[in-house]
């Protein structure tokens, strides 16, 4: 599998956190990452708008894998269907350059990245910034959950999949992913770790 450059994206329906992730060597890069923001106005309109911006980062930073966040059942409902709304937008913009994507749910995007399910919002911005050799933490917790995500994907194809299973989604053209799948074991279950390993 193609590990050259990884687009993390935190979905929603008025801003949509992005973070590219490049893998040199045994480096991980950081070539971009900020927010799609979304116009005040109709939701409709908000998609369109954010499947433009997704999609023309993808134009300029072509990646190999994409990496987005799934819907997790415990949130809020009004959240989790901003979520959804949102996550297709992403997924149709990979799916439309034929980029695959792959689904990790919160708890497991932290603990990759902090070592614990429960981090806060702090921790994973701080924990972005050494792990990609950042000077300060990503500008906003969106483009930070959309690096972790990046991050993520590159720990899982390092460490032989002690993340657990992952919802892959080929994304081809003429065919939306679709699939939603849970990450089992934990790494506690599974007894493997990844201590500070990019």
């Amino acid at each position: 599998m193609d590990r050259g450059r990884i687009i993390g994206i935190d979905p929603g329906t008025r801003n949509v956190g992005y973070g590219i992730v490049e893998n040199r060597g045994r480096a991980l890069v950081c070539l971009a990452s900020g927010c799609v923001r979304a116009p005040d106005c109709r939701l409709a309109e908000r998609l369109v708008a954010i499947f433009r911006g997704l999609r023309e980062i993808m134009d300029r930073f072509p990646p190999s894998a994409a990496a987005v966040e799934t819907v997790f059942a415990g949130k809020n409902p009004r959240t989790a269907l901003a979520i959804g709304e949102g996550r297709g937008v992403a997924l149709l913009a990979a799916a439309e350059r034929g980029v695959e994507v792959f689904g990790y749910e919160p708890a497991l995007i932290k603990r990759a990245v902090t070592g614990s399910g429960r981090a806060d919002k702090d921790q994973v911005r701080r924990m972005v910034r050494i792990l990609l050799g950042l000077p300060e933490p990503p500008e906003t917790d969106h483009a930070a959950d959309a690096l972790a995500l990046a991050i993520t994907h590159t720990r899982h194809l390092d460490g032989n999949g002690w993340l657990g299973r992952t919802a892959r989604e080929p994304a081809g053209r003429g065919r939306l992913p679709e699939a939603i799948l849970r990450q089992l074991p934990s790494v506690a279950a599974s007894g493997r770790g990844d201590r500070g390993r990019v």
